[in-house]
C-alpha cells in the first residue's frame, strides 16, 4: 500500500471508529469505555485498522457508503427543519423591500400581494422565475403587484449591460420597459449576441435610441442598479432569482404552486385578505 493510500485510509479512521463503536453500544458507560479501548489500540498500533480494511475492502467501503448516505439524509432533514423554522419566522418578521416613489409596478399600485424579484437577465433560472411571475400575475390579476429589481451576477457577461438597457428604457416609459423585460426573457438565448440583440429589442419596443445611449451609463442608471444589488445583499440574496412575497423570502426558481402555498398560508394566519 502506498503512503498516499495509507494516508487516505487513516483519514477514514474516525468514521470507522464510530461505525465499530456503534456495534458495542449497551449503555453510555460501556459505550464510552469500549470507544476508549478501541482508540488506545489504534494509537498503539494503527495497522490494526488498515490491515482489517485491506482484508475486507469491499465490506468496509459498503459500510462507509451506507454511513455517508445516512449522514447525508440526516443533514438534509436538519436543513429542511431549519428552513421550516426560518420560514415560520418570516411570517412574523417579514423583510421590507423599498418601494421607491418612481418604482415601476406591474399590476395595481396598491395591492394585497406584493411580489419583488431580484433577477439577472442572463440567468437561466431567472427565465423560469419569469414564467412563474407571469403565472402569478394571471392567477391573482388585480390583487398582486410585481416589482422587478436587479441582481446581475458577475459571471454572466451580458447581465449588467442588460440591466442598464432595461433602466434606460424604463426612464423613458415603464410600459416599454415591461415589454423589453418580457422580450429578453422569452428570447434569452439571443443575449449571446450582446448589444446587437439589446439594441434590436429596445427598438422593437419603441425606445428612443439616442436618448437610451445617453442614459445607458448615467449616474441615475448606475446608482439604481447598485441600490438593488445592495438591498438584495441585506436580504441574503446571493443567487438569482430571489423573491420577497409580502416580505417572505424565496431564494430560487420555485414553481408557481410554491408561491400559491405561501399565499394560502398568509391567508390562514390572517396576514392577507384577498
Amino acid at each position: 500500500m502506498t503512503n498516499k493510500n495509507l494516508g487516505g485510509l487513516m483519514k477514514l479512521t474516525k468514521l470507522a471508529l464510530v461505525l465499530l463503536g456503534s456495534i458495542f453500544i449497551v449503555s453510555c458507560t460501556s459505550n464510552e469505555k469500549m470507544k476508549a479501548q478501541i482508540t488506545q489500540i489504534l494509537k498503539d498500533d494503527p495497522t490494526v485498522l488498515t490491515s482489517a480494511i485491506e482484508k475486507h475492502p469491499a465490506e468496509f467501503i459498503e459500510a462507509l457508503q451506507k454511513a455517508a448516505k445516512n449522514a447525508q439524509e440526516e443533514m438534509g432533514k436538519k436543513r429542511e427543519e431549519e428552513e421550516k423554522i426560518k420560514l415560520q419566522e418570516s411570517f412574523d418578521k417579514p423583510l421590507v423591500a423599498e418601494i421607491r416613489k418612481d418604482e415601476s409596478i406591474r399590476g395595481p399600485k396598491v395591492a394585497p400581494i406584493t411580489l419583488v424579484e431580484y433577477s439577472d437577465f442572463e440567468c437561466p433560472f431567472c427565465s423560469r422565475g419569469f414564467e412563474t411571475v407571469q403565472s402569478l400575475l394571471k392567477k391573482y390579476d388585480g390583487k398582486i403587484r410585481f416589482v422587478y429589481k436587479h441582481l446581475p451576477l458577475s459571471f454572466h457577461e451580458q447581465a449588467m449591460i442588460s440591466a442598464k438597457y432595461y433602466e434606460a428604457v424604463r426612464m423613458q416609459d415603464e410600459k416599454k420597459a415591461f415589454a423589453f423585460h418580457d422580450t429578453i426573457f422569452k428570447n434569452q438565448g439571443k443575449l449571446k449576441n450582446g448589444v446587437g440583440f439589446l439594441d434590436a429589442t429596445a427598438k422593437q419596443v419603441g425606445a428612443d435610441m439616442a436618448r437610451l445611449k445617453k442614459d445607458l451609463n448615467s449616474e441615475a442608471v448606475t446608482k439604481r442598479i447598485e441600490a438593488d444589488v445592495k438591498e438584495a445583499g441585506t436580504f441574503g440574496m446571493q443567487g438569482t432569482p430571489g423573491f420577497l412575497l409580502n416580505g417572505i423570502p424565496v431564494r430560487g426558481a420555485y414553481p408557481p404552486e410554491y408561491f400559491v402555498s405561501l399565499i394560502d398560508e398568509l391567508q390562514k394566519k390572517g396576514k392577507l385578505k384577498l
